[in-house]
């Protein structure tokens, strides 16, 4: 008995499982596409974006980020947060949580449909085995003595349909851990320049503030001045 053999007494779920399947494996390899492109190191941009910010400013550092072209998420959260950092640290860091939460429904777009097909998989297949076991159960109540062969149609159904089912389950469950454990690593360097990114601009406005003049007199002439004596009047003798 070969493939074609197989998928004919499986029933037509088999074929719905196989569809399944193929909408699994295309979803996994387009998110492993997509999230090694956001998986870039970004760490030495950040290092550099941070030394130009205490160094020469905000737009400055904003220039290095845009001039770099960085496809990961945490340059996107600089290039967000340095954008509204003329208006200070709060608004750097509204924005960057603006992008944080855009970012973060990029990174984890479809783990959540390889999540539902994981469960209904199984499922699915073990509709094929109810209906792999009624139509054995058929047999029994049309023929007083049926053979193995007449039997076999629905019990091969019934087993390859748990089987199939088991396996899109399994094939889309361990990819969506994958691809979740990836997309996490991705999203703490974005979590990493939102945290960091405030303190950045505070030492800098720190260090651009100038410092209060303090003027010191040393003149105490006036403090110290004699004074004066008074004439005693002159007595003849």
């Amino acid at each position: 008995m070969n493939v074609l053999d197989l998928a004919r007494n499986a029933g037509p779920l088999l074929w719905v499982l196989l569809a399944l399947s193929l909408f699994v494996v295309y979803l996994a390899v387009m998110r492993l596409l997509t999230l090694s492109r956001l998986g870039q190191d970004p760490a030495a941009l950040i290092e550099r974006v941070r030394a130009v910010t205490a160094e020469s400013g905000a737009a400055a550092a904003l220039r290095e980020v845009e001039s770099a072209a960085h496809p990961s998420p945490a340059a996107r959260v600089m290039r967000a947060g340095l954008s509204r950092a003329e208006w200070g640290p709060e608004a750097a860091q509204a924005a960057m949580n603006a992008a944080v939460l855009k970012e973060d429904a990029q990174a984890y777009a479809g783990l959540s449909a390889l999540g539902t097909c994981a469960q209904i998989a199984p499922l699915l297949g073990l509709l094929g085995t109810v209906i792999g076991m009624v139509r054995s159960f058929l047999v029994f109540s049309s023929l007083s003595a049926p053979t193995p062969t007449q039997l076999a149609q629905g019990i091969s159904e019934a087993l390859i349909n748990t089987a199939a089912g088991l396996i899109v389950a399994i094939i889309a469950y361990v990819a969506r851990n994958a691809l979740r454990a990836k997309a996490d690593r991705i999203m703490v360097q974005a979590e990493r320049v939102r945290e960091e990114l405030p303190s950045w601009l505070t030492r800098m406005g720190a260090a651009a503030r100038p410092m209060p003049e303090v003027t010191l007199s040393f003149d105490h002439s006036a403090d110290h001045a004699p004074a004066p004596v008074a004439a005693s009047p002159v007595t003849g003798s």
